[in-house]
């Protein structure tokens, strides 16, 4: 992933990273980034891709589930854009039915029901998303 995101890293694995969203309109909001550089699709994935990925995704619902309890999350591999968009990785988005409060901030996913996309943006101050990827990062 570019440079310019590595200050939303939250943990490196063999064959992933796993990084915190720029835009928590989706609170808790991540990517999961393969290490293999190239047009890889989903179905191209190794085993031990497939076996980390399976670990992380696991790994990744629970921790959500434990801070904020989200009532389901949305898992895409979607590619389509040319900006970083060929590069293998999947979005992980919680989706809340009511208002989530956390220490810094509310979060009110008014688009519950429907597609995630387009995503509203929201402007988090660099605290706020620091503050979100310690909190995930400490469950890990």
């Amino acid at each position: 992933m570019d440079s310019k995101f590595e200050h939303l890293k939250i943990a490196e694995y063999s064959h992933w990273d796993l990084y915190l969203h720029e835009n928590q309109y989706y609170l808790g909001r991540l990517y999961i980034w393969a290490h293999r550089d190239g047009k890889i699709d989903k179905t191209e994935m190794t085993t031990k891709e497939r076996d980390e990925l399976e670990f992380l995704e696991k790994r990744t619902r629970a921790i959500l589930y434990k801070l904020w309890r989200p009532d389901l999350i949305n898992w895409c591999f979607l590619q389509n854009h040319e900006g970083h968009g060929h590069h293998l990785h999947e979005h992980v988005i919680p989706r809340y039915k009511e208002p989530r409060t956390i220490e810094i901030a509310t979060y009110t996913d008014e688009r519950w029901g429907q597609n995630y996309s387009p995503s509203p943006v929201r402007e988090s101050s660099p605290g706020e998303l620091e503050h979100i990827r310690l909190l995930i990062k400490y469950e890990l």
